[in-house]
């Protein structure tokens, strides 16, 4: 495992790194990629090797008894996470942004509201939208640097149509690690309006040292009857590109009725996600897990300590995921003006926080998953940029 090592990305299809000028004017050639949330670290070797078995075999064909997948999936959610599950209520999709549209799509209809606890991962208002639903925002309270929700004012937004909330668990962009008390929280709110919720929890795997993902299950049993939970290995081992989704379903009722759209819409598993979900379940994959928390909480303690000695700039301090979420409210300037310091400048490619909803404004996203030596030309790059001697 060598997080340090330099893997030349451009020029690879690489959405991260190729795209960077078309979509943030950083130039490809001299910019740092800071953005979509995709590590520049190799996955472990057991998924190599997964991959270079499926070579040898030389034939790609539709995967077949999924037994080994599942049980893969069984034994890292009880390992890791304490939650035991039956093999037979986990869905794969290509992903989890696909598996959080097909919950949109099964459980609510044309014109319903589905609740999202703003500022949050950007894709699911997108999907919302894009499936003619309605988005209400409910806006976390940033109190002492840190986001907590306010359930004493979300009710008044919720009107009858209201169908759903999404939850995600940690938080992206906060990196906020939700406790027990709050998860429970959030499955009362859902509970006193009658939503399925959706607990997106696909950094789960991603906690920094001191702190304790709870997996909603855990949290609030008595969920279980409107409960879709998303997990993946795709963020956990940096295979986005297996496009590789869990959606996990333990009532019998709303798992029926998910199993009938899916049947509906001819979804069916990419066999190489499948491999390499099987092979990263694994005791080595859980290994090579500890060592990268290890080694992101060494970069994350690097980026805030940089970060927040440029004036009016402060890093939250991240409690789970690698994505650094940066405030630059307190430095007087536009989001234009910090944008051209950021990209054109120092030559960094950024998430915008206004992408995020309510509450993002003022904000940039930092992806800090990235071999130490890149961190610290970016961070040089962004003090330069914002005049720090």
């Amino acid at each position: 495992m060598n997080f340090d090592e330099i893997i030349e990305r451009r020029d690879t299809h690489s959405l991260k790194w190729d795209m960077m000028e078309p979509l943030f004017g950083v130039p490809k050639s001299s910019g740092i990629s800071m953005w979509v949330a995709d590590m520049d670290f190799r996955p472990p070797e057991a998924a190599t090797d997964a991959l270079e078995a499926m070579l040898r075999n030389g034939i790609f064909g539709y995967y077949g008894d999924e037994r080994g997948y599942r049980e893969a999936i069984v034994w890292w959610m009880a390992n890791r996470h304490d939650w035991l599950i039956e093999p037979d209520w986990v869905f794969s999709t290509h992903g989890l942004v696909n598996g959080m549209a097909l919950a949109v799509d099964t459980f609510t209809k044309p014109g319903d509201g589905i609740v999202l606890f703003t500022p949050v991962y950007h894709a699911f208002a997108k999907i919302i939208e894009a499936a003619h639903r309605r988005v209400i925002e409910c806006p976390l309270s940033l109190k002492n640097g840190r986001y907590e929700f306010d359930f004493s004012v979300y009710g008044q937004w919720v009107q009858e149509n209201a169908k759903m909330a999404i939850l995600c668990s940690p938080h992206n962009p906060g990196g906020r690690v939700w406790t027990r008390d709050e998860l429970r929280d959030v499955h009362n709110f859902c509970q006193r309006h009658d939503l399925i919720l959706v607990s997106d929890e696909i950094h789960h795997d991603l906690v920094m040292p001191g702190h304790q993902h709870v997996v909603m299950p855990l949290a609030a049993p008595e969920a279980m009857d409107r409960l879709v939970m998303l997990t993946a290995t795709t963020k956990t081992f940096n295979l986005a590109g297996a496009h590789i989704g869990n959606v996990i379903i333990a009532d019998e009722r709303l798992r029926s009725t998910f199993a009938q759209r899916m049947n509906a819409l001819g979804i069916s598993p990419n066999s190489f996600g499948m491999f390499l979900a099987e092979s990263v379940y694994s005791l080595e994959g859980a290994e090579w897990v500890d060592a990268l928390m290890q080694y992101l909480d060494h970069n994350r303690r690097l980026f805030d300590a940089r970060m927040n000695q440029i004036s009016g700039v402060h890093s939250m301090s991240l409690e789970a995921t690698y994505l650094a979420w940066v405030g630059f409210h307190d430095m007087k300037l536009s989001d234009e003006e910090i944008r051209q310091k950021i990209n054109g400048q120092a030559q960094v490619a950024v998430n915008y926080g206004s992408t995020f909803g309510m509450g993002g404004q003022g904000f940039h996203r930092f992806n800090i998953a990235t071999p130490r030596s890149v961190l610290e030309d970016a961070l040089g790059r962004l003090e330069q940029a914002f005049d720090v001697c």
